[in-house]
C-alpha cells in the first residue's frame, strides 16, 4: 500500500470515529436529560413505546420479511412468533420493577439502595434476529434510564434502521427523546463498532465471538455472551415421542438459527431405535452413506459454513447439499452419526442450519462424559437438555458439566431464553460464565443495565469472639483455644 493509500484509509477511519463520536455525544446529553427528568412511570412508558415499535402486528409481518430478505436467514412466520413471544415475555418480567430512585431498604443492616442507570449502552446485535435482539435491549436500557445505540451486522442494518424509525414514532407520541436510541451511521463498519465500543459506558455483545472478544479488550465495562452448541441427552426413561416432538419443534424453528437451536443429540442406546422413530415421524430423517459424507463435505468448508446452507428451508438445505432422504415431502431436518468430537469431527460443533448429529452412547455415565467432552471442545457454559423422567438426573449433569442452564423436557430454543412456562429471564443472549469466557452466567435482563447506589449507616455492631468463630474447628483439630 502506498504512503497516499495509506494516508486515505486513515482519514477514512478518522472520519467514521468522528461520526460515532457524534452520535455518542448526542446519546449522553439525552440520557442525562432523561435521568435528571424521567420518574419510574416514564421510564416504563418509554420501555412500552420501544416494545410497541416491533410488536404493532403489521410492523412485526413487515420487518419479519425485511429480516429473511437482507440477511437470507430464517422464515418469516417464525421471525414474527419470536419478535412478538420475546417481547411480550421481556414486559411481563419487568412490569412493575423499580429501576429508579429506591429500591430496596434493609434497616437492620442500615442499608438503602438506589438503582442509577449506567449511562449509554453500546449494543452489538447480530444478523439471526435483526430485530428481537435490539429490541429486548433498547427495552431493558430505556426501561433503567439509560440512552442506547446499537450496531448491527451489515446485513441486518436495514432492518434496525427501520425498526428504530418506529421507536422513534412511538417516542413522539409519548414525548421522548429520540437521541435517547440510535444506531451508527450507515453503513457499518468494524471501525464504527470498535469506536463505540470504547466511547460509551457499557457494551453488551451478542454474536460474533470476534466481537466478543473485542468487547472486552475495549477497555469498557462488556457484557459477551457465549458460543452456542445446545448438546441434549435422551435417556431411557424419557417419553420419546413427547422428547421427539419437543426436539423437532425446537429444532426446526427459524431454521436453527438461534444459538439455542440443538446441534447434538445423545442418546441411550436402548431407546436409540424407537426415538429414531418417533423422530422420522416429526420430519427426521437419518442419513446413510454416501448422502451423510456429502453432506459434511457440503456444510462444512475449511473452518466455516456453508453461508448457502445456514438457516435455509429444508427443499433448499437438501437441493445445495444434494442429499436426498426418504419421504421428503414430510422431510424438516436430517441426522447424521456422530463418530467423534473437535476440530477433525465439525459435525459436534454449531451448524446454525438444519442437521443435528446424533451419538449413541450405552449409559447416562457415557452420555455425561459425551457430553462434557462436546462442551469442551464449543458452547462451553450455554446450556444442555435433557429428557427424562429421574429429575435426579438433571442434578447429576448440573454438577458435572460445565454449563449454567439444564433444560429439563423442554424444547431446548424456545426454554433456553425464557419462556411462559419456565422461570428464566426472557432473553435473546446467554451468559456463559466463566467457562464461556463471559462476564455474566445468566440470561442478560434489565439488573445489567443498571448501578446500584448504596446509603451505609451505623448500626448496632455485630463483632464474633475467636471462640465464636472457631471453637468448633479447634474441637476437631485437637488444638487449644
Amino acid at each position: 500500500m502506498s504512503a497516499t493509500e495509506m494516508a486515505a484509509r486513515d482519514n477514512s477511519a478518522a472520519t467514521e470515529r468522528a461520526a460515532v463520536d457524534a452520535v455518542v455525544e448526542r446519546a449522553r446529553v439525552a440520557q442525562l436529560r432523561f435521568e435528571k427528568e424521567a420518574d419510574q412511570a416514564l421510564l416504563d412508558r418509554a420501555a412500552l413505546a420501544a416494545a410497541w415499535a416491533l410488536m404493532e402486528p403489521e410492523r412485526n409481518a413487515a420487518l419479519s420479511k425485511m429480516a429473511v430478505e437482507s440477511t437470507g436467514l430464517g422464515r418469516v412466520a417464525d421471525k414474527i412468533r419470536k419478535n412478538h413471544r420475546k417481547t411480550l415475555g421481556l414486559l411481563r418480567d419487568i412490569a412493575g420493577v423499580a429501576t429508579t430512585g429506591v429500591v430496596n431498604e434493609e434497616p437492620t443492616r442500615g442499608i438503602t439502595e438506589l438503582a442509577r442507570p449506567v449511562g449509554v449502552v453500546g449494543a452489538v446485535v447480530p444478523s439471526t434476529n435483526p430485530a428481537a435482539t435490539p429490541t429486548n435491549n433498547v427495552i431493558n436500557a430505556v426501561k433503567c434510564g439509560n440512552a442506547i445505540v446499537l450496531a448491527p451486522s451489515p446485513a441486518g442494518a436495514s432492518v434496525c434502521k427501520t425498526l428504530i424509525s418506529h421507536i422513534h414514532s412511538e417516542f413522539d407520541r409519548i414525548g421522548v427523546d429520540r437521541d435517547l436510541v440510535q444506531m451508527l451511521p450507515m453503513p457499518p463498519s468494524k471501525v464504527k463498532t470498535q469506536q463505540l465500543m470504547e466511547t460509551v459506558d457499557l457494551v453488551i455483545v451478542t454474536g460474533s465471538q470476534d466481537n466478543v472478544r473485542r468487547a472486552y479488550a475495549s477497555g469498557t465495562p462488556a457484557i459477551g455472551v457465549g458460543a452456542g452448541n445446545a448438546t441434549v441427552i435422551v435417556d431411557e426413561t424419557a417419553d420419546l415421542a413427547v422428547a421427539a416432538s419437543k426436539i423437532a419443534a425446537s429444532k426446526t424453528f427459524d431454521n436453527a438459527t438461534s444459538c439455542s437451536s440443538e446441534n447434538q443429540l445423545i442418546v441411550v442406546e436402548s431407546v436409540r431405535e424407537q426415538l429414531i422413530n418417533e423422530l422420522h415421524k416429526m420430519g427426521g430423517r437419518l442419513l446413510g452413506e454416501p448422502h451423510a459424507q456429502r453432506l459434511k463435505e457440503s456444510l462444512f468448508q475449511g473452518d466455516k459454513l456453508n453461508r448457502h446452507l445456514i438457516a435455509k428451508d429444508i427443499d433448499q438445505f437438501l437441493e445445495v447439499s444434494g442429499v436426498s432422504v426418504e419421504d421428503a415431502e414430510s422431510a424438516r431436518f436430517v441426522l447424521l452419526e456422530g463418530t467423534g468430537v473437535g476440530p477433525s469431527y465439525p459435525e459436534s460443533g454449531e451448524k446454525l442450519s438444519l442437521a443435528l448429529t446424533l451419538f449413541t452412547v450405552p449409559d447416562l455415565a457415557a452420555a455425561t462424559a459425551l457430553a462434557s467432552e462436546i462442551l469442551s471442545h464449543q458452547g462451553a457454559g450455554h446450556s444442555v437438555g435433557m429428557h427424562t423422567s429421574d429429575d435426579s438426573r438433571a442434578l447429576s449433569l448440573a454438577s458435572q458439566l460445565p454449563t449454567c442452564r439444564v433444560i429439563v423436557n423442554q424444547a431446548h430454543c424456545f426454554a433456553t431464553g425464557g419462556s411462559f412456562d419456565n422461570g428464566l429471564p426472557f432473553s435473546l443472549s446467554m451468559g456463559c460464565g466463566s467457562w464461556g469466557g463471559n462476564s455474566i452466567d445468566d440470561n442478560l435482563n434489565y439488573t445489567h443495565f443498571l448501578n446500584t447506589t448504596r446509603i451505609v449507616r451505623p448500626i448496632e455492631a455485630v463483632e464474633p469472639t475467636l471462640e465464636d468463630v472457631f471453637s468448633g474447628y479447634w474441637q476437631e483439630s485437637g488444638q487449644a483455644s
